[in-house]
């Protein structure tokens, strides 16, 4: 069973996957998978100098800043980099989550609150994603988790890990929180900061035990 895991920017979703991988859970990180595949997979790259020009990668490195200066005035450009970045992500998650069957520790069981060998439960994996639903990597999953906090919550954390302004977490988590509308997540945990990372791991665990059940 694939489940997505997403949420806004400040929401701490990030925090829960690294709880889930220590409880033994495979956890995918598309950003950091995703940053991989635009440096390392011949076909991405060969893609992606074909739409900017060899000066993209820049003695064999990816030209973050530039790309970014670039799709950031121009949505078609954009448009055309996540229609080469995107497939390719989710290409890589089905090779992982095929390579996930074999693995000894991969069940889960609802009496137990925690990983077992010797459970019957079906596999379980995490895809971490903030944006599950416009890259289309919500179809590769059986079920979703989105994880919300306040807002305040979400800007004072957001202000302190990424030392930036509030106007601006509030521009960017205007533009982020679109991305959720209109889409209906089978569990909705609240990480507000009054519960601890690893009791809202076994929330998700427990629901998913039920719901595989």
């Amino acid at each position: 069973m694939l489940i997505g895991l997403t949420g806004g920017i400040g929401s701490g979703k990030s925090t829960i996957a690294q709880q889930l991988r220590a409880m033994g859970y495979p956890v995918y990180d598309t950003d950091s998978q995703a940053k991989r595949l635009i440096q390392s997979d011949p076909h991405v790259r060969e893609q992606i100098t074909a739409l900017f020009g060899t000066e993209v990668y820049q003695d064999g490195v990816y030209q973050t800043a530039l790309v970014a200066q670039r799709v950031f005035a121009d949505p078609v450009l954009l448009s055309r980099l996540n229609a080469i970045v995107h497939p390719a992500v989710r290409a890589d998650i089905l090779r992982w989550s095929s390579s996930l069957t074999s693995l000894p520790n991969n069940r889960i069981t609802s009496s137990s609150h925690r990983l077992s060998g010797e459970s019957e439960g079906e596999p379980i994996a995490f895809i971490e994603c903030a944006i599950l639903y416009s890259s289309h990597i919500h179809t590769l999953c059986d079920a979703v988790v989105q994880v919300t906090a306040p807002e305040d919550v979400r800007i004072q954390r957001t202000i302190q890990r990424d030392h930036t302004t509030i106007d601006k977490v509030r521009a960017r988590m205007r533009a982020q929180d679109k991305e959720f509308l209109g889409h209906n997540p089978d569990l909705v945990v609240n990480n507000d900061g009054n519960s601890q990372i690893h009791d809202i791991c076994l929330e998700i665990q427990d629901f998913f035990c039920n719901f595989a059940g």
